[in-house]
């Protein structure tokens, strides 16, 4: 069965011990048939255990860039910024058939 790049980062951030609280925030809406992320641009909210709160939006290994330009560009990033919140991309690809994720920061 596949699993999807959000949960593979969910189980990175929950095995790891250092985020005791995770959640899935993108949603599936059934009336637009699409999905819907937090504030349009993120997938996952955890608690790491240094009180940070932290954003991630989850993806393909090949569309790390587009959506670093999509949270860039988003309205609600300078909010984010503002509150202190830690943000991410993390883009999944396999590599000698494991599955490995590349993180790019973009908290500034």
């Amino acid at each position: 069965m596949a699993t999807s790049p959000t949960q593979r980062t969910l189980k990175r951030l929950k095995d790891s011990g250092n985020y005791p609280l995770v959640s899935i925030v993108e949603k599936w809406n059934p009336f637009a048939k699409i999905r819907q992320d937090l504030f349009g641009i993120i997938d996952l909210l955890a608690i790491d255990n240094k009180g940070n709160t932290v954003g991630i939006q989850v993806t393909s290994y090949s569309n790390i860039s587009a959506r670093v330009k999509k949270m860039e560009s988003s309205d609600a990033i300078s909010h984010l910024r503002n509150a202190n919140w830690l943000l991410s991309v993390e883009g999944w690809h396999k590599k000698n058939n494991k599955w490995v994720s590349r993180i790019v920061d973009i908290t500034k």
